[in-house]
């Protein structure tokens, strides 16, 4: 084996000493510094012991005006695809249940839901051709309109949470059993660090490490969805739909 010359090994040593030096201003990802800090950086919550980064992110995501939440929960049986973007007075999106795709509008306490002909006539009982003309008429008018949602209605009740921020991550952003940091992983180009609930059976949670700690995907206990959360802060209009777009169905909608 040929000997490296002795200043060829100072110059090589001198060389990853400066770029280790460089990894701990910038925070970059480099293998093979001795040593370095995997929080250098960072806002610092990697530190933390588990309980108490779950507080920060919790804290961090109650303060947000806004969020867009996009993923998928299994509720009672059944999966929503959500796409939503929430405040803390409303909220809009669109959710898909069981191939059927319908947009939601909540503007302080008025709900809209908005959908196509062919779902407001399998509401009707007009699946697969077997309600009435009548059934056919009601949903051709309901076509790609605002519907308001009276309060009364089970619709309000069951769709309603998934426009209400505090409601929806309060149900969400937590994790069962014991708590522990699992370690700096990366979601969507961001540094996190991920916490876990009960060894990962009770779910998982990645929080940002940069800038403020928002959480930025949770996976849920049970295989009860997985959700991304972005666009902390990030405003967007919040308006009641015109008049002409808008259909008011009366005291109940069609029966679901």
């Amino acid at each position: 084996m040929t000997a490296i010359p002795q200043g060829r090994r100072t110059r090589r040593a001198a060389l990853a000493s400066a770029l280790c030096a460089l990894v701990a201003v910038t925070g970059a990802g480099l293998t093979g510094c001795a040593g370095k800090d995997p929080d250098a950086g960072t806002n610092g919550v990697g530190k933390l012991p588990a309980d108490r980064i779950q507080a920060r992110t919790r804290a961090a995501a109650d303060s947000a005006g806004t969020v867009h939440l996009s993923g998928n929960v299994v509720s009672n049986g059944r999966t929503y695809q959500l796409d939503m973007r929430l405040k803390p007075d409303g909220g809009s999106g669109s959710v898909t249940s069981q191939g059927v795709t319908f947009r939601l509008l909540r503007v302080g306490k008025q709900l809209y839901l908005k959908a196509d002909a062919e779902f407001w006539s399998h509401a009707d009982g007009d699946a697969k051709g077997g309600g009435s003309g009548k059934d056919t008429g009601a949903a051709d008018k309901l076509d790609g309109k605002y519907v308001k949602v009276p309060q009364g209605d089970p619709a309000y009740q069951r769709f309603s949470g998934f426009t209400d921020k505090n409601v929806l991550l309060d149900g969400l952003l937590t994790l069962h059993g014991t708590l522990a940091a699992d370690g700096h992983h990366e979601q969507s180009g961001v540094r996190t660090i991920r916490v876990t609930g009960g060894k990962g059976s009770g779910g998982t949670l990645d929080v940002s490490l940069e800038g403020t700690p928002y959480p930025l995907r949770l996976v849920r206990a049970g295989g009860a969805g997985t959700l991304t959360f972005s666009e902390w802060g990030k405003d967007f209009a919040l308006t009641e739909p015109d008049q002409s777009d808008t259909v008011d169905y009366g005291k109940q909608l069609p029966a679901s």
